[in-house]
């Protein structure tokens, strides 16, 4: 009996070829179709918008696409918004080590694209504009979502069934009561502004400056504890796919997330993108830049699916999910991961260079033998290098001179981010 059944198993024997083969084919028929619209009214002329779809992990391989769909939210003058919408990719990409494979890559992209958002920020300063922007930017390969974010545009997932949650955190000073605490203790003052007679009006701000974000590319009028690095969350969908939402706050201020995604539901993404924009217009006017890109990611046995418009039971729990704290998107973001929707993949949101670059010995090391800055990718020589841990306390690495590295410049930055010492950026 026992003869027999191994008999048939080396009769199933397939090669190894064949085999690889058979992976490809079915990986290339497992992959969702993306399909995107995008509208816009403008009142400022400061947001714009990036859509690439036709990126490669591997170029010239057509099976390692990806696609990439970012808004920025540009304020005291648009050139911070167009300085990212033109550079921020390129400097992601500059980021992430070479020869991986998809999984690899995708567990790279996180500090990738931490390294590519601080890096935007350094080279626009450069500039000398005090120009400042958002920036939500959204990665799709397969059914892996990867969002990177600085400000206040936000990305929002409507999973199948109705559940609505926010793949972004508001670094808002209003909002956000750890950014306010971080500011602080880098040596910004978070306050109202006072007028005449010792009143205070408006929302938190950041002063100098008076910004109401605690997070951003620019800036550099400001202080530089108002930093780029940005909150990252990577999450895998199911293979019932998704719709996401990409938005700059003219829809925000305007609709909660979930009655964003509720005004679009029933049509396509094509149709769906301006639904949101005229919902918005509706219900708060004309008051600021307004720019929505929605995204769906469709099984590939159903091109055409739309998510269906939720069912009546729906409604209380659309109430509960309604909080737009941290925690409670976290607990949101697990209870669909227990269903099956969502797969929570990574997740961080620390202002910290030490934290969010990592420890890795090798990291860094260029294929010539030189060792590169892990933000601004130029080689250093083995004297040059400064380990982001050294003299760092929210460090938990022992050894400090393990990479990865950085230049002198970028070290500056990352001390004067963490109020060690003043930004060496001077406005005139």
């Amino acid at each position: 009996m026992a003869s027999g059944e191994g008999r048939r198993r080396g009769h199933d024997l397939v090669p190894l070829a064949a085999l690889i083969n058979r992976e490809m084919k079915n990986e290339k028929l497992e992959k969702p179709t993306v399909r995107y619209g995008c509208a816009s009214q403008s009142k400022k002329g400061e947001d714009f918008f990036l859509i690439k779809t036709d990126c490669q992990r591997v170029p010239g391989n057509p099976s390692s696409a990806y696609s990439v769909f970012a808004v920025f939210d540009g304020h005291n003058g648009n050139a911070a918004a167009i300085y990212s919408k033109e550079h921020l990719l390129n400097h992601i990409i500059s980021a992430m080590p070479r020869g991986l494979g998809r999984e690899d890559w995708l567990q790279a992209l996180p500090r990738a694209l931490v390294a590519g958002f601080v890096k935007t920020d350094k080279e626009f300063q450069r500039r000398g504009e005090t120009s400042g922007t958002t920036a939500t930017f959204v990665i799709v390969d397969g059914w892996t979502v990867t969002v990177a974010c600085v400000g206040d545009s936000r990305c929002v997932l409507d999973a199948q069934g109705g559940a609505v949650s926010n793949l972004t955190v508001d670094h808002r000073l209003e909002d956000n009561a750890e950014e306010r605490e971080r500011v602080t203790a880098s040596g910004g003052e978070v306050g109202r502004l006072s007028i005449f007679g010792g009143a205070e009006i408006g929302p938190l701000r950041c002063w100098p400056g008076g910004l109401c974000l605690s997070r951003s590319i620019g800036d550099m009028d400001v202080g530089e504890f108002i930093v780029p690095v940005p909150h990252v969350k990577q999450v895998k969908l199911s293979n019932v796919g998704g719709r996401l939402i990409i938005a700059s706050d003219g829809i925000w201020d305007a609709l909660p997330s979930e009655m964003a995604a509720k005004s679009c539901r029933g049509v396509p993404a094509e149709l769906a993108a301006r639904q949101v924009v005229k919902e918005a217009l509706r219900t708060r006017g004309l008051k600021d830049d307004t720019t929505c890109i929605v995204v769906d990611i469709i099984p590939p046995d159903n091109s055409i699916q739309i998510a269906p418009p939720p069912k009546k039971q729906n409604k209380l729990r659309a109430l509960l999910f309604r909080s737009k704290s941290k925690g409670s998107a976290n607990k949101l973001s697990k209870k669909l991961s227990a269903i099956g929707i969502v797969e929570e993949l990574f997740e961080e949101g620390s202002a910290m260079l030490a934290e969010r670059l990592g420890t890795d010995e090798s990291a860094g090391q260029s294929t010539s033998g030189l060792f590169v800055c892990a933000v601004c990718q130029v080689d250093l020589a083995s004297s040059e290098g400064i380990s982001v841990h050294a003299g760092s306390i929210f460090s938990t690495n022992t050894k400090p001179w393990q990479g990865p590295f950085l230049c002198g410049d970028c070290r500056n930055k990352k001390d004067a981010m963490e109020g060690k010492r003043p930004s060496g950026v001077k406005v005139v």
